[in-house]
């Protein structure tokens, strides 16, 4: 049978495994909004440009622009729910990693508590005299 601080100690792994995932979603959400933002910058530079043919464009780049920028703050929102999730991921993990080391340091102190009374067993257990009327009656 497994102890307690074994049994925590694979929730901690499965916790810490749930956090990695929130890591790797919130950090590709931010590969995303990067792209995105050169994505944003490339139009408005179109925009702003004094070519002719950016110029027969405008009303497209507009409307493109429109749909980056609401992309754009469609990701913000989600990058905001994966970093409250990594955060939260990590404070329970966090937790059970405290009560693993709860766990075992009392499972420590039971062991060496029964070690201690098993020489105090065996040092009286050594010592006993061998009938009763050897106390001095």
């Amino acid at each position: 049978m497994k102890s307690r601080s074994e049994k925590l100690k694979r929730l901690v792994d499965v916790q810490r495994h749930l956090e990695r995932m929130a890591e790797s979603e919130l950090a590709e959400t931010t590969r995303q909004r990067g792209v995105l933002s050169e994505t944003i910058d490339v139009v408005v530079d179109a925009m702003g440009s004094a070519h002719p043919m950016h110029r027969v464009f405008s009303g497209h780049y507009a409307a493109q622009l429109g749909r980056l920028v609401q992309k754009d703050q469609m990701l913000l929102g989600i990058q905001q729910v994966h970093e409250a999730r990594m955060l939260k991921e990590r404070a329970k993990g966090d937790r059970l990693e405290e009560s693993m080391e709860e766990a075992r340091t009392m499972e420590d102190r039971e062991a060496d508590d029964n070690q201690m009374l098993d020489l105090i067993d065996q040092h009286v257990a050594g010592h006993a005299p061998a009938s009763g009327k050897v106390e001095g009656r």
